[in-house]
């Protein structure tokens, strides 16, 4: 059995550091063979940096995914290559840089990693995430024996209809972007385990990630601001998969929510 764990939208230094603090308790206690991570929010709330990817993937990360702010930081574009666990949306046009898949040795079965951007919504230029995501799967079948896709979308209709499209030839079809948990999580008929969204990993007394007051005050008199990322009820949310290798199908897809614990007293 193959016990991994998807964390949803890594969001500023408090969804930074709650990985790092419990991404390694997570694995021993879980028992959990492989970790992916969508770290496109990690920079100040916008993006990712190389240093920033370096300490994810530090903390016991096994692949980073990004999604449509994978571009907002300067200079990520020159450094994202450097980086062989750490993939870019593979609908993007092709001649972004960066990996469109990761693949991972997870106890000998040879997972493929990527993501696909919704179209609904999105303003990112992208292809048809439901045809990249089909020919994403044939062109790897001979180099990866299962597929995680990671769905980046605004939609929980284009979400749900990616599940049900990859049912029965992915090991899971997990959604990100809304930064809201959604209590969906199920194995779908064929076997595919499926979640809409993983929800936020960073402070959840905020408006998806940041300070309550600025982003109210923009929706009350339209004027523009800046949206820091607030600080307080910081949360690590994610989703848990076990995948049997064997019969080719998952056989438990379960939301994980881990609040950040008191600091200790000296």
């Amino acid at each position: 059995m193959l016990k991994l764990l998807f964390i949803g939208d890594i969001v500023g230094r408090p969804g930074r550091d709650i990985v790092v603090t419990e991404v390694p308790r997570l694995r021993a206690e879980l028992g959990l063979d492989a970790v992916i991570a969508n770290a496109e929010n990690a920079a100040a709330g916008s993006g990712i940096n190389a240093s920033i990817a370096r300490a994810i993937l530090g903390a016991g990360v096994d692949v980073i995914t990004l999604g449509d702010h994978v571009w907002d930081q300067r200079g990520w574009e020159t450094e994202i290559g450097g980086f062989d666990r750490v993939c870019r949306p593979a609908n993007l046009p092709v001649v972004c840089p960066g990996r469109d898949h990761v693949i991972v040795d997870v106890k000998g079965f040879r997972l493929a990693v990527f993501t696909v951007l919704g179209r609904q919504y999105l303003n990112l230029k992208s292809d048809c995430p439901f045809l990249t995501s089909a020919a994403m799967l044939t062109r790897l079948a001979g180099a990866a024996d299962g597929f995680f896709v990671e769905i980046h979308a605004e939609a929980t209709s284009e979400k749900q209809a990616m599940g049900w499209h990859l049912d029965g030839r992915a090991v899971a079809v997990v959604g990100t972007h809304t930064h809201v948990p959604t209590a969906d999580a199920a194995v779908l008929p064929q076997g595919t385990a499926f979640l809409c969204d993983a929800g936020m990993t960073g402070p959840y007394a905020s408006v998806l990630g940041r300070a309550v007051q600025p982003v109210l005050a923009r929706f009350l008199d339209g004027m523009p601001r800046k949206f820091e990322v607030a600080e307080a009820d910081v949360r690590l949310s994610g989703v848990v998969v076990e995948y049997d290798p064997v019969a080719r199908r998952a056989n438990r897809c379960e939301l994980l929510t881990v609040r950040q614990r008191p600091a200790a007293i000296a």
